[in-house]
């Protein structure tokens, strides 16, 4: 039983229904090789409207360097990026004024203070007044509720309450395009809980991009998204409407693990865990496949493993 792409009827209705008006960000065919030869990204075309926008992929997949490319500190070696009236490629500069970006190596100086040093960073975004960089730091650290650790040391502080700072500095000078680049990798549920409110706040009347290879992320925050594999858009839309597509064609088994390399043989299995020393199966297929397999309530992950494996198998072929 061989996989097949997801095919979603509604998955481009809403891209044609929205306005040009609607969308903020506009990738066309962007692509960037680098000097050895790797095709980093591969014809990238995106329209991002206003609000959160998930970018889901593997590791490997490209997600850091479209994100660097996006934020301007990487040129692509092919395409158009257009922020507003931005012309991001010729423009660097323009875009830098009203971005905030989160990478996912996010250094600090660890001696000096969260309130020192968001003071720092405002000079350098250029709130040259004292008065209006107090309350822009003070604001802030409020807002990421590190206030009462202001004074702290970053080194000090822990996974989660680095990525709010990090957030914190991002927003210096209200940008109107934020990128976070992996942002809860290593946080812990509380703290991951707490990161994802703070940009579902954020997120309201702006562009966030959420760049990650975590699902969940993308589930509980962004009504769009693109999934990203081999530097290559493999499908894009509204979660709900992608996970809808996939209805009534995931199936499941749990099996013993010693069992597994047998299935792997009659089925293109998308995902397999572990539960109580035995495997839970999930395969994509139209129709009842039979052998114990029965419905499985699809979800997000469903999609995502799905896309991974047509993508892997297409590349393998």
């Amino acid at each position: 039983m061989k996989l097949r792409e997801l095919e979603d009827p509604t998955m481009q209705e809403p891209t044609a229904r929205r306005s040009d008006r609607d969308v903020v960000l506009s990738l066309q065919e962007v692509s960037h090789v680098y000097p050895n030869g790797t095709r980093a990204l591969d014809r990238v075309t995106l329209s991002i409207p206003r609000g959160m926008y998930g970018l889901l992929g593997p590791n490997g997949a490209g997600k850091s360097t479209l994100m660097r490319t996006v934020a301007t500190p990487q040129t692509p070696t092919a395409g158009t990026i257009r922020f507003g009236d931005v012309d991001v490629v010729a423009e660097p500069e323009r875009l830098r004024r009203t971005l905030g970006y989160l990478p996912q190596d996010f250094g600090v100086y660890p001696r000096i203070s969260a309130e020192d040093m968001l003071d720092h960073l405002a000079v350098l975004k250029g709130v040259a007044s004292r008065a209006d960089r107090r309350a822009t730091v003070e604001t802030l650290l409020h807002q990421v509720n590190l206030w009462s650790v202001r004074k702290k040391a970053l080194a000090g502080f822990s996974g989660g309450m680095r990525q709010r700072f990090g957030i914190a500095q991002a927003l210096i000078g209200n940008p109107g395009l934020i990128i976070v680049d992996e942002p809860t990798a290593g946080l812990d549920p509380e703290e991951r809980n707490r990161f994802l409110n703070l940009l579902a706040e954020i997120g309201e009347n702006v562009v966030v991009i959420l760049s990650t290879h975590i699902v969940d992320d993308v589930s509980d925050l962004c009504p769009r998204m693109a999934v990203l594999v081999d530097g290559r858009i493999r499908l894009e839309g509204a979660p709900l409407e992608l996970i809808r597509a996939t209805r009534g064609r995931i199936w499941t088994k749990t099996v013993e693990r010693d069992a597994l390399p047998r299935y792997r043989e009659r089925y293109e299995i998308i995902s397999t865990r572990l539960f109580a020393g035995r495997t839970i199966l999930h395969v994509l297929s139209d129709r009842d496949p039979g052998d114990g397999f029965t419905p499985a309530e699809a979800g997000l992950e469903d999609v995502y493993f799905s896309t991974l494996a047509h993508a892997r198998r297409a590349a393998g072929a």
